[in-house]
């Protein structure tokens, strides 16, 4: 995925997922998307793999946790808040769509080994109040979308 994919596909999800959170793990999944923003992180130097997320400890997290993530997907593919962006995604849903089948096809891992990259629970709590996103606290300050101006 191109750096300009990238970006948008962030994003969009970010704003679907800040929508949705409702759980911790929400908030972690959504912290994950906060540290792949380009603008703070570098064009380039961002990205993650479905092994890298601690899914839960029980097949029913690991569920929950799926399902998140793919209505989140959903969400994000229906073009929910795109106005916010300040530009048109052009290939986003392509990006959705495979990343969307990834997870669908995606077992989780049942071990319990520690997740160096997926966020702890007591991260992506603190909301932008200009957008209306959940912001990178306490990484920094702001949300992706403070960040591109």
């Amino acid at each position: 995925m191109s750096n300009g994919g990238t970006q948008a596909f962030v994003e969009v999800l970010m704003l679907a997922a800040s929508d949705l959170a409702s759980q911790a793990w929400d908030f972690r999944f959504a912290a994950l998307l906060i540290l792949q923003d380009q603008n703070v992180m570098g064009r380039g130097a961002v990205g993650f793999h479905l092994e890298e997320i601690d899914w839960g400890s029980n097949e029913s997290e690991r569920a929950r946790s799926k399902d998140f993530v793919l209505r989140a997907t959903a969400l994000a593919a229906s073009g929910h808040r795109w106005g916010e962006l300040g530009y048109h995604p052009t290939r986003v849903h392509d990006h959705l769509d495979q990343f969307r089948i990834m997870v669908e096809y995606f077992t989780p891992p049942t071990s319990s080994s520690p997740y160096q990259h997926f966020p702890g629970p007591d991260v992506a709590m603190a909301s932008c109040t200009r957008h209306r996103v959940l912001s990178g606290l306490p990484y920094w300050e702001g949300c992706f979308l403070c960040n591109q101006a």
